[in-house]
């Protein structure tokens, strides 16, 4: 059961899928901070941002898995992930250059892509020596950049609507901050669990994270 749950978080965790949930936190904590309105604008730079940041890489990374690249998707080895993190870190390259200057995105989203990017290029020169742990990096670096977005921002709650579950909660935006930092503690603890990285690698993995963003907020403003 405690197996099953690890890799639940490490699946639903993992660092392809940071971009996406910080794209619908700011969507939904404040998004009068986007260039545009209607369910259709929203729902095309969705689909561009989320098709750049997790689709494509998804997709390279499936064929160096078919054409023997890499061994399996776990990249247990520290050598089979050099590919996948340059093909991940030229696609954030793309996506953060596609929306730095474009006004219907709002600079919390942009300074973040950004973070991801420099986060991803860290990760790779790191790799060269250790296996830093990528979960723990796109953990942390969810938490300092939601921290950074929490407090420029929002206005002290969120509002998260599922209409097509006819439901939908106000939230505070110190307790979506609490959330955020269990969460990242949950992805160690389960990374730790599964026996995928050892303790320095999943601490590692929180520093480059929060540095990462840090960096990218201070050379985006």
């Amino acid at each position: 059961m405690l197996r099953l749950l690890a890799r639940s978080v490490s699946f639903l965790m993992h660092p392809l899928f940071i971009i996406g949930y910080v794209l619908f936190f700011l969507m939904q904590c404040n998004p009068y901070i986007f260039g545009f309105s209607g369910a259709k604008a929203q729902g095309l730079v969705m689909i561009s941002v989320l098709t750049i940041a997790i689709m494509f890489p998804m997709i390279a990374i499936m064929m160096m898995k078919a054409l023997g690249l890499i061994q399996s998707l776990e990249m247990e080895d520290k050598k089979e992930r050099i590919g996948p993190l340059i093909v991940t870190g030229l696609f954030y390259m793309w996506l953060y250059v596609n929306v730095r200057n474009n006004d219907m995105i709002p600079a919390a989203l942009s300074f973040f892509i950004l973070g991801s990017t420099i986060a991803v290029f860290i990760a790779l020169m790191i790799n060269s020596f250790t296996k830093i742990s990528l979960h723990t990096i796109g953990a942390g670096g969810m938490v300092m950049g939601m921290l950074l977005i929490i407090y420029h921002y929002t206005y002290g709650f969120i509002d998260i609507s599922l209409p097509w579950l006819h439901a939908g909660w106000r939230l505070s935006d110190r307790m979506v901050a609490f959330i955020i930092i269990l969460l990242a503690g949950a992805v160690g603890t389960s990374r730790l669990y599964l026996k995928a990285h050892k303790e320095n690698e999943i601490y590692g993995g929180y520093i480059v994270g929060i540095l990462a963003q840090l960096i990218a907020f201070r050379v985006f403003f």
